[in-house]
């Protein structure tokens, strides 16, 4: 046993000798407006980088339309997210990973991943899941989290809060060109929230960098990196990527039939997260951030002939029957990262009023589903009639695998 070994001496590991951050901002710094691709490209050289701990640095001034410090106007929860409508990641000029509808899927998927303590850290990066209980507290100005007096806001956000690639792929990148693009929003309306309509949002990007580690190994780590590097030898790469379609306005109905998409073997669905709007989208008086029951009665994915869960789930949220739902959103973080402990981020009451997910564990399958195409349709069940004011989103967590040389700078999906 470890604890008998006396003669023993510390570990100190010695294999990083320099682990330093530097800066990299967009082709064109000033163009953070509307609409516009933002590119911020990393030199293809000798260096070697970690972009899974990289993260997005941006300064910014809530406004007014008419250019004054907003009274009402609120940053909803992970606010900055919602400026941007796509991110994507690429070496060497092959799309690597990419998100579409930037906020509301980091939103669904940190509500899952992230846990009570993990969120006081990551207030620096606008996460507030409960904002309004902070709003409560006597030393937070009324309407001011995340930005000060005068309307001014900086963050900094972990790349692995945004896509799927920086959150798996814990390992460093050799001597490939890395960009990272981000494409801004048409508006800002759903990054705010607001008690009437009086005030509309005008919010200033001023600056924008990605911050990206640097580390120099240790000589003896160099050496055989070096060698990786010079063998003509393909590295993997492998990780969860995640994609989310939508169904944008309902039909009016208690029942429903979501065919939403046919995939191949490797990209079929291991975790799938379902959940709906009420009438929020592009209104300022709505939260974004938060997500709505719809009186959900019962709902089965189906992949192929494979049903998941197995059995009726019979919710009723008006006399509060969501036990099971709220179990299946509690062992996400068990079954996604093989944690022995779930530390949900929500008890069963703000699971209810904020986020009111679906999560569908369907990472054990049968060989016969893993053998072709994977067709994914969803039966769901409500118990009042659904509206066109509704919409629906199924966020799919699946695999995705590369590979890239070093030296030849080819890289290739699988």
């Amino acid at each position: 046993m470890e604890i008998l070994h006396v003669t023993g001496q510390p570990f100190n590991d010695t294999s990083i000798q320099e682990y330093q951050f530097h800066s990299f901002l967009p082709y064109i710094p000033g163009k953070l407006s509307f609409n516009d691709e933002i590119k911020i490209s990393h030199p293809d050289s000798d260096s070697v980088t970690y972009p899974a701990n990289s993260y997005i640095y941006i300064e910014g001034k809530l406004l007014t339309h008419d250019n004054k410090v907003p009274t009402k106007l609120k940053f909803i929860n992970n606010a900055i997210a919602y400026l941007f409508r796509e991110i994507r990641f690429e070496l060497n000029g092959v799309v690597i990973d990419s998100v579409r509808d930037v906020g509301l899927v980091s939103s669904i998927k940190n509500y899952l991943s992230l846990n009570e303590n993990q969120s006081l850290q990551l207030q620096n990066a606008g996460w507030f899941p409960k904002r309004e209980r902070i709003e409560t507290n006597e030393e937070v100005p009324k309407n001011n989290v995340l930005v000060d007096s005068h309307g001014n806001f900086n963050v900094c956000i972990p790349l692995r809060l945004l896509l799927g690639f920086a959150e798996d792929y814990t390992k460093v990148i050799l001597n490939v060109k890395m960009e990272l693009i981000l494409i801004r929003s048409n508006d800002d309306i759903d990054a705010v929230v607001s008690e009437d309509e009086t005030e509309r949002p005008k919010i200033d990007i001023t600056k924008l960098s990605w911050e990206v580690p640097h580390i120099t190994p240790s000589i003896r780590e160099q050496l055989r990196l070096n060698k990786i590097a010079h063998s003509n030898q393909d590295l993997p790469i492998k990780f969860r990527s995640w994609q989310m379609i939508e169904y944008p306005a309902l039909n009016n109905s208690t029942r429903h039939t979501w065919s939403v998409r046919t995939s191949t073997k490797i990209e079929t669905p291991r975790h799938i997260i379902v959940a709906f709007q009420n009438n929020r989208k592009s209104k300022l008086t709505k939260d974004m951030s938060k997500f709505d029951h719809c009186t959900l009665k019962n709902i089965k994915v189906f992949l192929n002939s494979e049903r998941y869960p197995y059995t009726d789930l019979q919710l009723d949220f008006k006399t509060n029957r969501f036990a099971k739902l709220y179990e299946m959103f509690a062992n996400f973080q068990e079954s996604y990262y093989h944690m022995t402990l779930n530390q949900p981020i929500f008890n069963p009451y703000d699971f209810k009023i904020i986020a009111p997910l679906v999560h569908i564990d369907c990472s054990r399958q049968k060989e016969i589903i893993q053998g072709g195409s994977v067709m994914l349709r969803i039966e769901f069940e409500t118990d009042e009639p659904t509206t066109s004011d509704i919409s629906a989103y199924c966020l799919i967590l699946h695999e995705k695998e590369f590979t890239y040389n070093p030296l030849t700078k080819i890289v290739k999906q699988l």
